[in-house]
């Protein structure tokens, strides 16, 4: 597949790298030299010194044959302008990076696909919907639900009060469902195998049902953590306004802005559902001017990465039980993991990886980003023709660095061993520790 990238920011590197490691025919392309010159040259892709909104630059660039341009630069109006002209030069598919949600709706679609724009995909909106599902629970870090809450998964970390420390597999206590499809320790992701055991600090990776989590809380020693009502928001970002607009009502937000006009477009927008305060959210006088005991959560969305991860640590001193950091410097996401500041939200690697899905050939219905553990967890649509429903799973030969997950049945969520079935129709939740291409052929 051929696929011409625009934009060499940190979505468009990010994800050239992913795919030329699939051996992709991948075209970088920018009109910034500079930008180009930092991109690893030992990696296997071309770069071109272009503006993506040049016819000329895109027929030099190959757009006449590409399969796929997908246009990531930070200007939106710039990137659907790109994809309208790569799609009348003969490219297949467009994918544009916007920041209008409201171009997104259904009604809307048709007429952006009659212009050329095929897809699009607004990071800002991916991470808020990710910080808004890391707030459900304050024990764990990350929480994702399929087949509309059939099945979910959990990543949380390993204290002293779990009950599972130090203990093979094999071993664990099964009369509460739930399956552990993967273990980080340090920097290294496990799929775990029967003999393998959970060491504390882990960051344990469990599939289950919504009806289990009370039961799995108590295994995981983390019955103390209540309910998260009230989330103190440093910033006023774009990140921060979609995360209020998609949250439900029942939790209470104070966002703190320094920039006074900032304050005032905050108000504006989201005023009714949140509480607008123009401060330094990391002034300790005034988180605790702000009622900290009354606040569950602290959530840092400046736009600096070294400050979001200082304000959680000094949140954490301060009694907030739960912390999410936006790092967007992907080197510092190893950092933040060992400093234990909480959850770690990056927005380019949550775009990458919704725009990676969307380009492959099995039905993949949902793919979730695992920031910590460099990895994801997709959702396919067994089709009748499924090589996956000619065996059981103990005999189906999925490679290293893959496991199932569970299975959504006629709405109906199931955990998965050796002996299940999989049958057309099914949903099946797969967690992935290499890249998702290389199961497609068994659905």
């Amino acid at each position: 597949m051929k696929i011409l990238i625009a934009g060499a920011g940190a979505v468009g590197t990010h994800l050239s790298e992913l795919l030329s490691k699939e051996k992709q025919d991948i075209v970088l392309m920018d009109d910034d030299m500079e930008r180009l010159r930092k991109v690893d040259s030992s990696l296997d892709f071309m770069t071109v010194n272009a503006s993506p909104t040049s016819i000329a630059g895109l027929k030099n660039s190959g757009v006449s044959d590409a399969d796929l341009f997908i246009a990531v630069t930070p200007d939106e109006s710039r990137n659907m302008t790109a994809c309208m002209i790569a799609s009348s030069l003969g490219a297949q598919k467009t994918i544009a990076r916007i920041e209008n949600y409201e171009y997104m709706l259904p009604k809307h679609q048709d007429f952006f696909k009659n212009l050329g724009v095929d897809s699009m995909i607004c990071p800002e909106m991916l991470a808020a919907k990710e910080i808004v599902s890391s707030l459900k629970m304050s024990w764990i870090r990350q929480w994702w639900e399929f087949g509309g809450g059939a099945l979910v998964m959990l990543g949380s970390k390993m204290r002293e009060t779990s009950t599972i420390l130090n203990t093979k597999l094999s071993e664990l206590d099964r009369s509460v469902p739930y399956h552990i499809v993967a273990i980080k320790r340090g920097p290294n992701t496990i799929i775990p195998r029967g003999s393998d055991e959970i060491k504390l600090y882990d960051i344990v990776y469990v599939m289950t049902k919504r009806e289990y989590l009370p039961a799995l809380k108590k295994i995981f020693g983390k019955e103390s953590y209540g309910n998260i009502e009230n989330v103190f928001v440093l910033g006023g970002s774009r990140i921060a306004i979609r995360t209020v607009q998609c949250a439900s009502d029942n939790f209470n937000f104070k966002i703190a802005e320094q920039n006074l006009e900032k304050c005032d477009r905050l108000n504006q927008l989201i005023g009714g559902k949140a509480m607008i305060i123009n401060g330094d959210g990391r002034d300790m006088d005034l988180l605790r001017q702000e009622g900290i005991k009354r606040n569950h959560a602290f959530v840092a969305l400046s736009d600096n990465s070294e400050t979001n991860i200082l304000a959680c640590l000094s949140a954490k001193r301060l009694g907030f039980r739960k912390t999410i950091a936006e790092v967007e410097n992907i080197d510092y996401i190893a950092m933040a993991e060992s400093l234990d500041i909480g959850t770690v939200i990056n927005k380019k690697l949550i775009a990458a990886s919704h725009i990676y899905h969307m380009m492959l050939n099995a039905d993949v219905s949902n793919v979730k980003s695992l920031t910590f553990a460099n990895a994801d967890v997709a959702e396919f649509t067994v089709k009748e023709s499924s090589y996956i429903t000619r065996h059981k799973v103990k005999d189906v030969g999925f490679p290293k660095g893959f496991t199932l997950g569970g299975i959504i049945r006629n709405g109906q969520g199931m955990l998965v061993d050796g002996e299940t079935e999989i049958l057309p129709g099914d949903h099946v939740v797969v967690f992935c520790g290499e890249m998702i291409k290389k199961i497609e052929k068994f659905f």
